[in-house]
């Protein structure tokens, strides 16, 4: 199942997809990134249909996006339950996830967790067999190097993330760093979540382990299959 192509088709396909899952009068999670935009493009048309949701978004991006498609807002902070959130991966292993490419995974976490049905999108290329890629952690400023010196007793090692268009670190949405952690292949994700989860200092981590309901992938043909996860 897995290839080697990309692309914005691929993308397009497995969002545009992911949408479909949303029903009339949903609170729908909204996800941070490439493969998310185009459901959230997509739930923008399905508004202008006449479908009714209320979109919490995970990320300002995600939320500056929603409302240029039309799709109605509520705040994370009065919301208790999501009927379905629609997010993206950075790299998806059986159901467990890494990510935190665009650093907003404290949030997208909250969010995802809180569904009812949390539905994966990403392209093929995103598939492994197991997790491999850096672990994004959220690191409140402060304790950057302890949290940095944990990483190391864990078997990692952390990369302060740098902003790519201005001098210094990436800052999240909440005011925190992240620290890109490099654990090579992660034979064991949900003992290495409880490490991090433990450490003092680490606002969050990108592994989302048996969070994943369903798993949309898309392909370079413009079709996409759903995994059921659960």
């Amino acid at each position: 199942m897995k290839s080697n192509a990309g692309g914005d088709d691929a993308k397009r396909a497995a969002g545009e997809r992911a949408a479909e899952f949303v029903a009339d009068g949903d609170v729908v999670g909204l996800g941070t990134g490439s493969t998310a935009a185009h459901a959230i493009r997509r739930l923008g048309e399905r508004v202008d249909e006449g479908l009714a949701v209320e979109g919490v978004a995970t990320s300002h991006g995600a939320r500056e996006l929603a409302r240029e498609a039309g799709v109605p807002l509520r705040s994370l902070g009065d919301t208790a339950r999501v009927d379905v959130a629609v997010d993206g991966a950075d790299q998806a292993a059986g159901g467990d996830l890494i990510k935190g490419g665009g650093a907003a995974h404290a949030r997208e976490k909250i969010v995802d967790a809180m569904a009812d049905r949390f539905v994966v999108v990403v392209d093929d290329t995103k598939l492994a067999d197991a997790l491999s890629r850096p672990v994004p952690v959220e690191v409140l400023p402060a304790a950057r190097a302890s949290v940095a010196a944990a990483v190391r007793d864990a078997g990692g090692e952390p990369t302060l993330r740098a902003a790519a268009r201005k001098d210094g670190p990436v800052v999240t949405d909440n005011g925190n760093l992240v620290v890109d952690c490099d654990f090579g292949r992660i034979a064991d994700p949900a003992a290495l979540a409880r490490t991090l989860a433990a450490t003092p200092g680490a606002v969050e981590h990108g592994l989302f382990v048996g969070l994943a309901d369903d798993v949309v992938v898309g392909t370079p043909d413009g079709a996409a299959a759903v995994e059921s996860e659960k």
